[in-house]
Order: C-alpha cells, then structure tokens, then sequence
C-alpha cells in the first residue's frame, strides 16, 4: 500500500488541473538543518524560556518528565546546528526501530509543544524565487523578471509581507487553512484520479505472490493488522516520529480512520469522526464495497478485536452475496465525478429519500472502506507497472473516492491502496502500509491464533433508494472516469543494478542522486530542463506538511548540458555534478526547516487577495508559470521512502510527469505517470533513461584522481 498525491493546474488543452498541487510528503524529506537556521533557534529558544509566541508550551514535557526544559532546547539547539547524523538513516530510523518499541509516550502529546510554522523572510524567499527561474529565461527575460520582482520587495510585496506576519501572529500554522482550501477543497476537477494518491502494497515480494482463491483469506488477515494500527492510534500507543529526540507533528494520523472528504457546490469539506480512547467513543465499523454493493460490519465484539477467521467469515457472507446476486447500482462512482457534479447528484439523492443521507455518513465515518475487486493485475518485484494502474484507476464503483484509505484487494490475492489526499501526506500512508507489511512478514503470511469464530452479528448492507436521475448520473460518472483513465501512462519498474548502499559509499545522497538523474533523463528526452516539484516535510513545526524543493537548478542545467557536450571532460562532468548535488542538498535543508519560498509566495498572493488586491505583477510574470509556479510544474515528484512501500500520482500538467519513487539498500523502484493523450511525452522511455541516467552518474564517481 502506499502513497503519493495532489491537484494539478488549468490547462487548455488535455485533462484539465487545478492551478495548485501538494505533494505527498516525504518520510525521508528531512536533511540535517544548517546552522544559521536563526529563526528557528530564537523560536526554540523563546519555548523553552516562556512557552514560545502562538507556539505553545514546553511545560507539557517536564509534567510528564520526559525532558527537561533545558535538555529540551539543548537538544532542538543541536539539531538545529547541524549537530547529527547522517541522514540516509532517517526513515530508517523512524520506521525500522520505533514501530518495534514499547513506549510511555503517548502519540499526540507532543502537539502542544511544536513550534509555530515561520514566516520566512520576504528578501531572501524573492532572491531564491529568482535563482529558480534562470534556467528558463534568456537574458531578457531574466532581466525583466528581475525588475518585476525588485518593484514587488519595495512595493505591494513589502505591504503584503507585513500582513501575512500579522495572520502569522494569530495562528500556530499561517498557511494550514489556505493550503487545504486552494490545494484540494476548492479545487473543482474529479478528485480520485486527479488528486489522491494510490499504490501496491509488497506482500507479493515475500509470503504473498499473486494467487487465485486467496483473496478473501488474505484480505481478513490485511484488514486485522490495519486495525490493529487503527487500535495503536485509538490508545496512542504508536511511537511519535522524531529526529535527535525532538518530536515531529503527528497530527495528520488522526485522520487515517474515519475521515472523508464531503462534496460542496464551491468548496468541499473534511469530516473527522476519529477519536482517541481519551477523547471519547469513535466509530468502529467498516465498509465493504463489492460489485456495486455496499456493506457495513463492526470490527468490535464484546469490547475486543474481531479475528481474522472473524473477518473471513464476514468477507465470504459479502462475497457470496454480491457474486450470486445481480450488481448493485454503484453509487460510490459519483466519487469520482467533478466536484460541483457529485455535490448537487449528493443533494438530489438525500432529497429522494432521507434515509440516503444516514447510509452516507455510515460510509463517511466507516474506520475505512474494503474494497473488493474483480481483476487480477499482474505484478512481479521488477514491474508493478499493471497493479499500480489499477490501484489508481480501477472499478469506481467500489472506492468511496472520498474516502482517507480505500484497502484494495484484488482477485488473485494481491493488494494496494487509494487515498483522497486532502487530510494527509503520504508519510500516513507509508507507516501504515511498512507496519502491516512487516506484520505479514513476520507471521509468514498466516495467522497463527484461535480459529474460533464466535456468532457475531452479519454484515448489513446499505440500500439507497434510487431513481432513473441517479442511475444516469452514476453511469456518467463512470463513463468520465474510464475515459480520463484510459488516458494514463503508468510505468513502474525496478532498477536493480545498485541502490542506496552504493550511493552511501560514494558519500552521495540517494534522494538527490535520484532527483539529478531525472534531471538529466528530461533534459535528454526532451531537450530542455523540466521545471520540477519535490517535495520536502515540514513537520518540525505545528501541522506542518509540505514544502516545494524546486529541483530544477542552475547548477543541474549546466551539468545536463556538459554531459550531452563530447568536449567537456569527465572531471568537468563529474565537478558540475557534484556541484549540482550540494545546490539540492541546500535547497532540501532550508525547505525543511521553513525557509523555502513557495508556500511563502502562497501566502502572498493570497492575502492580496482577500484584500481585494489586483494580481501583483510578480504572479502575472510568464516566467512564474513557466518555472513552475502556480503548480505547472513539468515534474511532479516526491521520495516515498526508504522501505518497501511504493506510490503513483497523474502529472500536474497535461504534458508533464509524476514521478515518485523508494529507495532501498539495493534498488531504485520508480512509478512514472503520463497523459497518453500528450503527444511529446513517454513515461516508460523517462523511466528507461532514468535508469541509463544511474549508471552514467556511478561512471562518473568511478573516474581516477577524486
């Protein structure tokens, strides 16, 4: 299970694309953080001295004794100041170790105590912003950008700066609210295809290969380690994530269970009914989609877990059902219609009967939906190319697309995930899937327990009352879905020649090895540099999420260029490059620690207007959208990890990629998506050259005299 996501931007020609897309967030986004990281260090240094302006208070800490004041901000301190680590073992760490832990902590007690999210400063963001767009401007061009944005630092943008550090001054979190609005819930396009993320879950690498007859076997005993996590969470027992001992955000957890996204004419809604154990009561049933049909059954039986024997029972009585029975009418394809579309068939079917609106929020707040499907994807541990597809564009009419997590299983006993990416990144969906993963692993793909099924009431299923209008609108949406699906491009192959070990050795990091190889793959399949999203984790900072790397650099062009010139010499080749990987490592270091520009230039352009502002000349620039802004980025990426998790998303863009990718010891796996529809682009030939890419890269660091 995995992964990725967000919403893309308008185009003319092509499927159309919300002007903005968030990327799934990165498990592995962290870098260590420079050591003139000021902003933060006064920001630490204010919580441990006082409680921290709009940051909460480090009190919570010492009354638990966990650490104290002082160790608190020595250890924040150090962090800061670069004083740790190599972080290739990041992910690692957090995945590898915590989960196998016992621990006191409780998994939200650090939330009060998380600094705020900063405002950086508007000099520096402005001159980053400039530094991005070079590689796509000609003298000219970059001469009037440059005057553009002089004009803005002394004018509107000075006056807007100063606004949004007044929001800031009344929020932990200035951009969280904007960022969910614009991002996702204003967004108008079909969201399962356009927006949520999606991908396999790797059982099939080990006690699980594709196999008919399994499915149901299989699929009680996935779904019993998943609520398993959902009953970590309910007790927070699950470990905070953390680096050097210094808590990161955990809140977007609270939204794996429980959560849907609700359709609105104009702007859509999340609802959460998850609650902790300390908090109250919180819904434990979940639903079953299965040829149209829907179905509901708790996973709880005089106060304790169903089994998976439990769970099989339930599954089988569906699948009988569904399978010796005509279909079912499909209602969760309307998930998959365009936002308004889905809002007024939502409002029609509620006025049909009230009725239709309990069974709708029986499937809002479900834990989450199972779904059943018919197909049997191929898929082998060198290309996961045909399940990955399915888990992102398979039958709608059972994925609730709406839904926080749709489990996926498939006829031959393999599985994967859909996610609606408003309420989370994909590092959720990450430790969720590595948790079950390695669940499976260790009990060798059985269970081991009580074979006892005790008499626990059967599943019920949820009957709307239709008419001809929704059956019609149900048939429409599927209709739009498989035609936009049948549009994408999806390669996901293996690179097994080497992985991060090697990388290690050669003192390169992986992330960025990766992200100047598809650098290099563009520029030789297209001619041209590719303005690129990747994405970084801010979740040092209270509900941080993510934050823009533009990878895309000066210093990457010209080692692009120097390897397509047959003068240049390997030194020069190999210098640029490695020139190119301390650029992004920089880039990756300020984005974390909030001092990247995008979210910034957000925010800006946002507070202009709520005032009522026209448009600063700054956004109307063609230089802004041609590097990227305005999510029109080219390249649409985001690391998903170090373990064995893998995820996809659709290209922001109509002639665009999306590219996410894991790294492990010894492999690079990476998902490429295209628009089959766009005549210049090939998403298998990027993957291809990606991989030539690697080893025209490892040559270099073999050359004598380094």
């Amino acid at each position: 299970m995995s992964v990725g996501g967000g919403a893309g931007s308008q185009q003319t020609a092509g499927p159309a694309r919300p002007r903005l897309r968030v990327r799934g967030g990165t498990l592995v986004a962290f870098r260590p953080i420079p050591a003139s990281s000021a902003t933060l260090r006064e920001r630490a240094r204010a919580t441990v001295s006082c409680g921290g302006a709009g940051a909460g208070s480090v009190s919570s800490l010492v009354q638990n004794s966990v650490i104290s004041k002082q160790n608190c901000c020595n250890r924040l301190l150090g962090i800061l100041n670069n004083s740790f680590c190599d972080c290739f073992s990041y992910c690692d760490y957090i995945m590898e170790n915590q989960l196998a832990k016992s621990v006191e902590e409780r998994t939200f007690q650090y939330q009060d105590s998380l600094p705020s999210l900063p405002v950086p400063s508007l000099e520096e963001s402005l001159k980053k912003y400039l530094e991005s767009v070079k590689p796509f401007a000609n003298e000219e061009e970059y001469k009037k950008t440059e005057e553009i944005v002089q004009k803005f630092q002394n004018g509107i943008g000075k006056k807007l700066h100063q606004k949004l550090l007044e929001r800031a001054k009344g929020k932990r979190n200035w951009l969280e609210e904007w960022w969910l609005n614009v991002a996702y819930l204003d967004v108008r396009i079909p969201s399962q295809l356009n927006v949520n993320f999606a991908g396999p879950a790797s059982h099939f690498e080990h006690y699980w290969p594709p196999k008919e007859g399994t499915q149901l076997e299989r699929g009680s005993i996935s779904l019993w380690y998943n609520l398993n996590f959902w009953q970590l969470l309910r007790k927070e027992k699950l470990p905070v994530d953390k680096v050097e001992n210094i808590p990161l955000d955990m809140n977007q957890f609270r939204m794996l269970f429980s959560t849907c996204k609700v359709p609105g004419i104009t702007r859509d809604s999340v609802v959460s009914y998850f609650r902790t154990e300390s908090e109250g009561s919180s819904p434990s049933h979940i639903a079953v989609l299965c040829r149209g049909r829907v179905f509901v059954f708790d996973v709880l039986h005089e106060g304790s877990l169903i089994t998976p024997p439990e769970i099989l029972r339930q599954l089988t009585y569906i699948y009988k059902k569904c399978h010796n029975e005509p279909d079912g009418p499909g209602i969760a394809a309307l998930t998959s219609e365009e936002r308004t579309r889905w809002a007024k068939a939502r409002e029609y079917l509620i006025s049909l009967d009230p009725e239709n609106l309990t069974l709708l929020e029986k499937i809002q707040n479900s834990l989450l939906v199972y779904s059943i499907e018919d197909g049997s994807p191929h898929v082998t541990p060198e290309d996961y190319s045909q399940l990955s597809a399915m888990t992102l564009t398979g039958d709608p009419t059972v994925r609730w697309g709406d839904k926080s997590y749709n489990l996926i299983s498939f006829s031959n006993g393999v599985f994967g995930c859909n996610c609606d990416h408003a309420p989370y990144d994909a590092m959720v969906m990450v430790k969720i899937s590595y948790y079950v993963d390695e669940k499976i692993f260790e009990n060798e793909g059985r269970w081991k327990g009580s074979e006892k099924v005790r008499d626990i009431p059967l599943p019920k299923e949820l009957v709307f009352t239709v008419d001809e209008k929704i059956l019609n609108d149900v048939n429409q949406a599927k209709a739009q879905f498989l035609k936009q699906a049948s549009d994408l491009q999806i390669a996901v192959y293996s690179f097994t020649s080497f992985g991060k070990k090697l990388t290690k050795k050669k003192r390169l990091h992986p992330d960025t090895f990766i992200q100047l190889a598809l650098q290099l793959a563009y520029y030789r399949l297209h001619g041209r540099p590719g303005c690129c999203y990747e994405t970084a984790m801010t979740r040092y900072f209270y509900h941080g999420r993510t934050e823009t790397v533009r990878s895309c650099t000066i210093e990457a062009v010209r080692w692009c260029q120097s390897m397509q010139d047959p003068s240049t010499s390997l030194f020069e080749q190999q210098q640029k490059m490695l020139q190119a990987f301390a650029k992004h490592n920089k880039m990756m270091k300020d984005c974390s620690t909030g001092k990247g520009f995008d979210r910034h230039l957000l925010g800006l352009s946002l507070i202009a207007k709520e005032e009522g502002l026209p448009v600063p000349e700054l956004f109307r620039d063609p230089l802004f959208s041609r590097s990227g802004g305005g999510g029109n980025f080219v390249l649409s990426t985001s690391l998903i990890g170090y373990l064995r998790v893998q995820g996809m998303v659709v290209p922001m863009v109509h002639n665009g990629y999306g590219f996410f990718y894991h790294i492990r010891e010894d492999r690079f796996v990476v998902a490429c998506s295209a628009w089959k529809s766009c005549p210049e682009t090939d998403a298998k030939k990027l993957v291809q050259l990606t991989f030539h890419a690697f080893h025209d890269m490892m040559q270099l660091m073999n050359i004598p005299n380094l």
